[in-house]
């Protein structure tokens, strides 16, 4: 188990979950918002699993910072794969601006 490479590769999948679970129930606006809510809580379980890990093991090398910062990249990285994948919606070139912006950002907090 690597512990630069693990952190990282948990924090990819439980971002997956957490993605889906907060808004995958977008698409489908015709469920009773109770259904969605217990849906996205069940999902959002599989993410703590792997999310509490990621940041137990992440610690060993990362400082907490820096591993909310990984999780913040991820997180949007996964949002926009899944907002035009999933949700059909465009990608803008002022979103990656944006997020460019927030890459710059989260480059500080690597710096020496």
């Amino acid at each position: 188990m690597n512990p630069y490479w693990t952190p990282i590769a948990l924090l990819l999948a439980s971002n997956v979950f957490m993605t889906f679970a907060w808004y995958g129930h977008l698409k489908y606006k015709a469920h009773p918002l109770w259904i969605v809510i217990l849906a996205s809580w069940g999902i959002a379980f599989f993410e703590y699993l792997l999310q509490v890990p990621a940041n137990r093991y992440g610690h060993a090398v990362y400082s907490a910072a820096q591993l909310k910062t990984i999780q913040e990249v991820i997180s949007l990285s996964v949002f926009v794969v899944f907002a035009v994948w999933f949700l059909g919606e465009p990608l803008r070139w002022n979103h990656l601006v944006g997020f460019a912006l927030i890459a710059a950002g989260a480059a500080f907090v690597f710096a020496r």
